[in-house]
């Protein structure tokens, strides 16, 4: 019994390390199309983020029956209470790449622009706290989750940096405000996907060693709030 739950464990592990994968592609895909302005590659995002709602579904479904039939206690239990909160933060990834996507589409109505923020360097943060904080789900590694949480600042000023660049930008130039509106909502998705990133790491920490950070700034934490983010 001890053997087949552990193996029910480990495929529950497998499909949303599986789904975050797509979702980290997606992240990557929509700035690709951004930097490029290829509608194609936004309509590979939107696929990838109907695959990545429906395995969403099939991970709460597979967590809660393990907690129905299994009644696992301990770890365990913190494990597949994790997975569940993991996966919608991971969902919640692909949406922002489908904010990016649509941003994309509404972009080609008007002429490009060179702008004066570095979208790609900010996706490359945010990407980067989604892979550190999914390494160290997979190693059960607190130490590196909260690592991740001390990420989150630096994601937070290029967004801010951003955000003050391009209203300045709005107003001073009026006819490039459609497109700098645009990617000030590109900055603002990922910025999301940072968040994200740091509830999955807070929530490694909470299954390796039972500790709720969340909200806690002296434990290191990022001072996030989960309710507040979609």
């Amino acid at each position: 019994m001890r053997i087949r739950f552990q193996q029910n464990l480990d495929d529950l592990k497998e499909k949303l390390l599986v789904m975050a994968g797509m979702a980290e592609q997606s992240i990557q895909r929509a700035v690709e199309a951004y930097r490029v302005r290829d509608l194609s590659i936004c309509d590979l995002v939107d696929r990838g983020e109907m695959a990545i709602n429906r395995l969403e579904r099939e991970i709460d479904q597979m967590a809660l029956d393990l907690l129905a039939m299994e009644q696992p206690m301990a770890i365990d239990l913190r494990f597949i209470l994790s997975v569940i909160k993991i996966n919608a933060d991971v969902e919640r990834v692909g949406d922002s790449a489908r904010v990016i996507s649509d941003r994309v589409r509404e972009l080609q109505a008007f002429p490009v622009a060179e702008l004066p923020i570095d979208i790609p360097r900010i996706a490359n943060l945010a990407s980067g706290m989604v892979r550190k904080s999914l390494q160290a789900f997979i190693e059960g590694d607190a130490d590196m989750a909260e690592a991740v949480l001390l990420m989150d600042d630096s994601v937070d000023k290029l967004n801010g940096a951003a955000h003050y660049t391009l209203l300045n930008l709005m107003k001073n130039e009026p006819s490039l405000a459609p497109q700098a509106l645009n990617a000030l909502m590109i900055s603002r998705a990922l910025e999301r996907v940072a968040d994200h990133a740091t509830n999955i790491a807070e929530d490694v920490i909470f299954w390796v060693r039972g500790a709720d950070v969340r909200h806690n700034v002296g434990a290191g934490a990022a001072n996030s709030q989960r309710g507040g983010k979609s």
